[in-house]
């Protein structure tokens, strides 16, 4: 039976709280433990279903790993040579993530592979990764219309290649940095916008060189990681549906502690700025090497903007947030350059344009974004089509909705942030979390 959201209207988010560790970073983390020499031990990981599908994956191919337990997590890396076959499919669940950046790790190990991943994740497409890889020499092939599962034969020997990204991903760029630790030569990325940067800082973190010139970010291989102990900052990502409730919720004051603000990550900040948000930040901090602040976020009045395409790539997984946002602002808000958005867990263009629609708040859906006409949003029943982001997202419209909001199909809200409906309901959100009727 699957999951609902209810939520009451009205309401406000007041007082202190944090947010589960990164994602990005958590699952890198594991990747790069995995890979080093040494015992790497991390703190604040994600104990999120994504995540633990990443830490399956290594235990199945050989590493011991202790944990996860209250956010720490201690991996006995094998070194860059050390991985071993597994001995079955390795499920990634919900994680286009952990699915790319394995395709790219796997490509040049010697033993074969094959990825699998659930129902949303087997439609999600695979070709961005797999041509590139290919081109690299690597032996891997993808389901009929390039979706999971990806298949890979051990043994191919990889050549280093400059790959132009024909569009911004930061998994397609990882992936392609992975595969060029086990290949001949020089392997060159180059993106034609920022993304985040997770990947090369967190080798050269591990003691791995990476030269990074503007947009191109190379790495050569016969080097080796390094185990080190690791801290992950709070997800921005996750922080994002507290920083839109707090901001259209009249009364609302709320501190978000420990947020990680990389510059390829601060997209919802500047979007939520622009629109007269009230967020400011404090105690500016690094940690682990990762920028960090804690987030204090005030009620304020929006106003309609059309969003800087500059801004996509940096907050490509905060737009379902994004889109509650402009249905509580004066005017219209317009997102045009982002059909990335059409290839995440749902159609999150689509799935966004029919839940706003639901909730009486008009909209125009376009192929690489949407026209919101903000304004009144109703009470009523959504389909968040299995996607955690969009399901969180219409959780926080509840906070100025005329009546109770319904959200369907919320299971998958346990990849990135199981705590969510708890963790909302302590600082004002009339959530609960049931079964479906």
């Amino acid at each position: 039976m699957s999951k609902q959201l209810s939520v009451s209207a009205g309401g406000s988010l007041t007082g202190e709280i944090t947010v589960p560790g990164d994602k990005s970073i958590s699952h890198r983390s594991v990747i790069f433990g995995a890979l080093a020499d040494g015992v790497t031990r991390i703190s604040g990981l994600l104990e999120g279903m994504d995540v633990l599908a990443t830490i399956a994956a290594f235990r199945a191919m050989g590493v011991e790993i202790e944990g996860p337990e209250n956010g720490q997590l201690t991996v006995h890396g094998v070194g860059i040579d050390g991985l071993q076959a597994p001995a079955g499919d390795l499920d990634m669940g919900n994680s286009g993530t952990a699915m790319r950046l394995l395709a790219g790790l796997l490509a040049g190990q010697a033993f074969d592979a094959r990825l699998i991943g659930d129902e949303s994740l087997s439609r999600r497409p695979m070709r961005r990764v797999v041509e590139p890889l290919t081109t690299m020499g690597a032996d891997i092939s993808t389901a009929e219309g390039g979706t999971p599962p990806i298949a890979i034969r051990g043994g191919a020997s990889l050549k280093g290649i400059a790959y132009d990204m024909p569009m911004a991903s930061a998994q397609v760029k990882s992936c392609l940095l992975l595969a060029g630790l086990n290949a001949e030569g020089r392997t060159c990325v180059t993106e034609p916008a920022p993304t985040r940067n997770h990947t090369e800082q967190m080798l050269q973190g591990f003691g791995y060189p990476v030269q990074v010139d503007g947009a191109t970010a190379c790495v050569e291989p016969g080097h080796r990681l390094s185990a080190i102990e690791l801290v992950v900052p709070g997800d921005i990502s996750s922080s994002a549906f507290f920083l839109v409730g707090a901001t259209i919720a009249p009364g609302s004051r709320l501190l978000i502690r420990n947020v990680g603000i990389n510059p390829t990550r601060i997209g919802i900040l500047n979007v939520l700025k622009a629109m007269g948000a009230d967020i400011q930040l404090q105690d500016q901090r690094s940690v682990g090497g990762e920028p960090v602040a804690d987030l204090l976020v005030q009620s304020a009045s929006l106003t309609g903007i059309h969003i800087d395409e500059a801004d996509v790539p940096l907050a490509i997984d905060e737009f379902p947030a994004i889109f509650i946002a402009a249905a509580a602002a004066q005017g219209d808000t317009l997102l045009s350059g982002a059909e990335e958005l059409r290839v995440k867990e749902s159609d999150r263009i689509a799935v966004m344009a029919a839940g706003l629609a639901a909730l009486g708040v008009e909209v125009e859906e376009r192929p690489d974004g949407m026209l919101v006409k903000g304004g009144r949003i109703r009470g009523g029943r959504v389909d968040s089509h299995g996607d955690h982001r969009i399901a969180m997202s219409f959780a926080m419209a509840g906070l100025i909705s005329d009546g109770p909001i319904l959200i369907d199909d919320c299971d998958n809200v346990a990849t990135s942030f199981p705590t969510f409906a708890q963790l909302a309901a302590s600082c004002g959100l009339g959530v609960s979390e049931q079964d479906a009727s």
